[in-house]
């Protein structure tokens, strides 16, 4: 085991868009060990454009969220190797839109499967080892499409509504053991996700935004640094989304 004065990160499906800008953020403090998670292993060119984002080589834990058994497996390493975990980062999530009337049962499923019961299992496993060590920080990447709706998702609005509780509850039972958690809830963010959207689809989103623009992933990086930092933040939903939902 090599027992660290770092602290020690993990972020799920943190490859790409919102995880991958959280990891570039807090890779970049000394005191930081970013472990990054994917759901399945990288191709070497995948690893290398990935390693590229970073000035050091970074470790990439691969695992699938709504595994249980693969859960246990990756928080039981990080803790085998460094002798603890810090901080959790639920960020993994998957989207499979359409109308609900026109939404298949398996559809709805897969996206629970990861973006709500994933965000359990790893909170579960990594809560028991910040319990012993009386500290730790859950960071829960949630959306404004749980807190409002959105059309054509039923099942990811449902997930993201679904993590405002598990924080909740997750702050509430771990605060006795001195446990953080929070959520961060992005509005329309530059990422893969929002390129697929037609310029006229944009414009009509811009003109919403009092910001008057889609966030760029480091805005709502920033943010989960803060979360991470600040010991006094605890059960609470941070929206970054350009004052749309104000």
């Amino acid at each position: 085991m090599e027992k660290t004065e770092k602290r020690v990160i993990l972020i799920t499906g943190a490859t790409k868009g919102l995880g991958l800008a959280d990891a570039i953020r807090l890779s970049k403090d000394d005191n930081n060990i970013v472990i990054v998670n994917s759901h399945r292993e990288l191709s070497d060119d995948e690893n290398k454009e990935l390693q590229a984002n970073f000035d050091n080589e970074i470790e990439v834990l691969t695992g699938d969220v709504a595994s249980e058994d693969d859960a246990k497996a990756m928080i039981d390493s990080i803790v085998d190797k460094y002798g603890k975990i810090d901080v959790l980062v639920n960020n993994a999530g998957i989207t499979q839109d359409t109308l609900l009337t026109r939404m298949k049962a398996d559809s709805f499923k897969q996206v629970l499967n990861t973006n709500l019961f994933g965000a359990f299992n790893m909170t579960k496993f990594a809560m028991k080892k910040m319990q012993r060590a009386r500290k730790g920080s859950i960071i829960n990447m949630s959306s404004i499409a749980g807190l409002h709706g959105n059309l054509g998702q039923a099942n990811y609005s449902s997930t993201k509504a679904g993590l405002v509780g598990l924080t909740k509850t997750t702050a509430q039972e771990g605060s006795l053991r001195g446990i953080r958690c929070n959520a961060v809830a992005p509005g329309m963010i530059k990422t893969a996700m929002t390129d697929k959207l037609s310029d006229k689809n944009i414009k009509s989103w811009e003109e919403k935004i009092p910001s008057g623009r889609f966030g760029n992933p480091d805005e709502v990086a920033q943010v989960v640094e803060f979360l991470i930092d600040n010991e006094y933040m605890n059960g609470q939903v941070i929206t970054v989304d350009g004052g749309l939902t104000m």
